[in-house]
């Protein structure tokens, strides 16, 4: 006969140890798996795409290694992460989302256009991470306005300390994007100075680049400075309606 009570409960956790909300309503239930500390923004690097460690932490970069791990069995045991070892890659795992993974998106970007909408700007530009905001414009940068050969895009907030001040976008000619945090090497194509809350408000789309025009340096290739505004990669709740400013 089939258990009655989901995975997560059958593994000692909330739901079993007398830590939980001990109710039988679905919401309370849910809200044991997915509403701890740090679970729906990790849910978001997954359904982000992010499978593999190291590119999950670059998503959290203030959550500990240690309470990521955790994390990820929790979701594991919940039926809601399963982890496959990487073929030929000596050991390397990654983290998938399952069925019941998948249909988190949906919860996922309720909470995320939620917070776009009713949120206030000013309360979210105080939490200013450049790794994190790099991380996310790398992940959703659009390739098809840029010259199809590699196209190399350096970032410099001056007002930061000298191990965050400098950041490189590379996007190779079929589209893949990698984020360096030293000089890759190559000729840089555009130069972008700005201060980190500007790009990050742009990247939230609650400003675009032409309106912070007096904020943004940007020198070299023309044709990328024209067109900024269509392949930076902006937050995918950019399009949500604000309806507390």
């Amino acid at each position: 006969m089939a258990s009655l009570y989901p995975k997560a409960a059958r593994q000692g956790d909330s739901m079993t140890d007398g830590t939980g909300y001990k109710q039988f309503c679905p919401v309370s239930m849910a809200a044991e798996v997915i509403c701890t500390r740090w679970t729906v923004v990790l849910l978001r690097e997954l359904v982000a795409g992010s499978t593999r460690f190291n590119d999950i932490r670059r998503g959290v970069p203030k959550m500990s290694p240690s309470l990521l791990s955790k994390r990820l069995r929790d979701l594991e045991s919940a039926g809601v992460v399963e982890r496959r070892a990487v073929p030929g890659e000596g050991g390397v795992q990654e983290y998938l989302l399952t069925d019941a993974g998948r249909e988190l998106r949906a919860v996922v970007e309720s909470i995320g256009f939620w917070g776009q909408k009713w949120i206030e700007s000013s309360l979210s530009l105080k939490n200013l991470d450049p790794s994190l905001l790099m991380w996310d414009m790398r992940r959703n940068l659009n390739p098809a306005p840029l010259p199809r050969q590699r196209t190399v895009i350096q970032f410099l907030y001056p007002e930061l300390p000298a191990s965050k001040r400098l950041w490189w976008l590379v996007v190779e000619p079929m589209g893949e994007v990698d984020l360096c945090w030293s000089d890759p090497g190559f000729d840089i194509d555009l130069y972008v100075t700005t201060d980190l809350r500007t790009m990050t408000a742009i990247w939230m789309g609650l400003t675009t680049v032409a309106h912070e025009a007096p904020r943004l340096t940007l020198d070299g290739d023309r044709g990328l400075c024209d067109t900024m505004q269509t392949w930076l990669g902006l937050s995918p709740f950019a399009t949500g309606d604000r309806r507390r400013a």
